[in-house]
C-alpha cells in the first residue's frame, strides 16, 4: 500500500511546502526545455519537482511520495540513492573524477571492462566505452561501417532494423529505428535503413504461437539478407522487446535464427541491450535467452544503476584487429567523447555488478516477476485490453477501443495521459508509451508495492477509457 502521511498535519506548514513545489515547478519551466515533451502541455500537466530518492521511491518538494514504476526512464535498478552505490562514488570522488582517456587509463575503468567481458556472451573480448545509450549505437553503427572499409569492402553502407524498432534520438541511432513519432520530422536528415517486419507476437495471426512469428518473420529477413548482404553492414535489433516502439515483445527464437541468418550471409549483429540488459529480461543479458552472442553489445542505462551516464559496446577481436595497424595505414577509429571511460561513471557501474555478484538478484527478479503477471492476469479479459505481454521485470498492457478487432483508441485522444495523471494522483510514477501501460520497476520493490502499481494502474485504465 501507498505509505500514508501523518494525520493533522500544520495547515501553514503544508501551505509552505506547497508553495516549494511551485516555486521550482515556475523556476524550472522559466528557463528549462525538457526532452521528448510538448512543453504546452504543462499549462494543464503538473510539472513534478523532485528533491529526493528513497528506494523505489521519488519525493517531491511537498514530501508527496511517487512509486517509481518505470525505473526513471528503465534506468534505476537497485533503488534511488543506494546506500552501496553512493558510498562507492563518495570514495571514488575523493580520489580521481575524471582523466583523459585517449593515452591514459585508471584502474576503475580497466576493472569494469574486464568485469564486463567476463559476464557478457562469450566472444566479446574488447570494450569501448562512451556516455550514453545513443551514443552506444553510434559507435557500434560506425565500427561495423568502419570494419568493412578496412577489411576493403566499402560497398557495404546499409543497416537493416526491425519494424518498429527504436535505437536512441542522435541522427545515427535515429536512422535505425522505425517510430514515427522520432523519427518522421528528422527524415531528410538521416541514413535510409532496410526494414525488415518485426517478430512482434502481437501482429501473430489469431492463433499463431509467438515462435512461429518469429519463424515466418526469420524467412523475411532471409529474403532481405538475400537481396542485400553485398551493401549491408549489419543487423541491429533489440533483443526481445522493442522498447521504446510500445514494449512489442518476440520469441528468443528469432534471435538464434538471426544469428544463423548474419553468419551465413556475412554481416554483422548489433545486440541493443541498452534497455533490456542487467536482468531486464529474466536474465542478465537478454541475448543468453537465444544462446547467442551478438558482434556488437551495447549496454548503458542500468550498467550504473541508474546513477551517472555511462555506457558500453563490447565487440570481438578480429573487428578490433581490422584496426590495428601503423598510424599511417589510417585505419585508427577516431570515435571520442569527452567523458568517456570517466572514473565516477565506472565506479557506480563495478558497484552495480557487485550487487548482483553479492546478491540473489535474478532469483529474486524472477519471485516479482510472476506475482507481476499474476496481478495482470485479469486484465487479459479486459473489454478494452487487447494484450497483457511480460518478459522478466518488463510487462506492458496495450488499451485499444474495441478488443475484437484491435482497433486502436485515436491518438490525439491522449488515453495513456489519462493514466499517467491518475498514477500521479494517487502515488505512482507510470508513463505509457501511447496507449501501452507498461510497468518496468526497480528490482528494489517488493510485492505489495506491485500491487499498488497494478491497482493504480487498473483504476487509471478505468478512468482513460470513461
Amino acid at each position: 500500500m501507498l505509505e500514508q502521511h501523518p494525520r493533522g498535519p500544520d495547515h501553514s506548514r503544508m501551505t509552505q511546502q506547497a508553495d516549494a513545489n511551485a516555486s521550482l515547478a515556475q523556476r524550472d519551466l522559466r528557463h528549462i526545455w525538457h526532452p521528448c515533451t510538448q512543453m504546452h502541455d504543462h499549462q494543464v500537466v503538473p510539472m513534478v519537482p523532485i528533491v529526493r530518492g528513497e528506494g523505489p521511491w521519488l519525493i517531491d518538494a511537498n514530501g508527496r511520495r511517487y512509486l517509481d514504476g518505470i525505473s526513471s526512464w528503465w534506468t534505476n535498478l537497485f533503488g534511488h540513492a543506494n546506500p552501496r552505490i553512493a558510498a562507492a562514488l563518495a570514495e571514488q570522488a575523493n580520489t580521481l573524477e575524471h582523466v583523459i582517456f585517449a593515452g591514459f587509463t585508471h584502474p576503475v575503468a580497466i576493472e569494469l571492462a574486464e568485469r564486463l567481458v567476463k559476464i557478457t556472451p562469450q566472444g566479446l573480448e574488447k570494450v569501448f566505452f562512451a556516455d550514453n545509450g545513443s551514443a552506444a549505437v553510434e559507435v557500434a553503427l560506425k565500427m561495423s561501417f568502419h570494419y568493412w572499409l578496412n577489411q576493403r569492402h566499402g560497398e557495404k553502407t546499409r543497416f537493416i532494423a526491425l519494424t518498429g524498432s527504436y535505437h536512441g534520438e542522435t541522427l545515427g541511432a535515429l536512422s535505425v529505428s522505425d517510430v514515427a513519432l522520432y523519427r518522421k520530422t528528422y527524415a531528410p536528415l538521416l541514413l535510409t535503413p532496410l526494414l525488415a517486419p518485426s517478430p512482434d507476437a502481437y501482429e501473430g495471426e489469431p492463433g499463431e504461437s509467438p515462435e512461429h512469428v518469429a519463424t515466418r518473420r526469420l524467412e523475411a529477413m532471409r529474403v532481405l539478407l538475400e537481396r542485400h548482404a553485398h551493401e549491408t553492414c549489419a543487423v541491429i535489433v533489440e533483443p526481445l522487446v522493442q522498447c521504446a516502439g510500445g514494449m512489442r515483445m518476440y520469441h528468443p527464437s528469432y534471435l538464434s535464427g538471426l544469428r544463423a541468418l548474419c553468419n551465413q550471409y556475412n554481416v554483422h549483429l548489433i545486440a541493443d541491450e541498452i534497455a533490456v540488459g542487467f536482468g531486464r529480461t529474466g536474465t542478465l543479458f537478454a541475448c543468453e535467452q537465444a544462446s547467442v552472442a551478438p558482434d556488437f553489445m551495447c549496454l548503458s542505462k542500468g550498467l550504473t544503476g541508474g546513477t551517472l551516464p555511462l555506457s558500453a559496446v563490447l565487440t570481438r577481436q578480429h573487428v578490433y584487429e581490422a584496426f590495428y595497424a601503423e598510424y599511417n595505414a589510417g585505419k585508427a577509429f577516431l570515435h571520442s567523447h569527452s567523458y568517456t571511460g570517466n572514473p565516477l561513471a565506472c565506479r557506480a557501474a563495478l558497484e552495480t555488478l557487485n550487487i548482483f555478484r553479492d546478491e540473489p538478484v535474478l532469483e529474486r527478479n524472477r519471485a516479482l516477476a510472476s506475482h507481476l503477471a499474476a496481478r495482470l492476469a485479469p486484465l487479459h479479459d479486459h473489454p478494452n485490453v487487447a494484450d497483457v505481454r511480460q518478459h522478466g521485470m518488463i510487462a506492458a498492457v496495450e488499451l485499444v477501443a474495441d478488443k475484437a478487432t484491435r482497433r486502436a483508441f485515436p491518438a490525439e485522444e491522449r488515453r495513456g495521459l489519462r493514466v499517467y495523471l491518475h498514477g500521479l494522483e494517487h502515488g505512482a510514477l507510470l508513463r505509457p508509451l501511447g496507449n501501452v501501460i507498461y510497468f518496468m520497476p526497480p528490482y528494489v520493490v517488493n510485492e505489495g508495492q506491485i500491487d499498488h502499481l497494478v491497482d493504480v494502474a487498473i483504476d487509471g485504465i478505468a478512468r482513460a477509457i470513461t
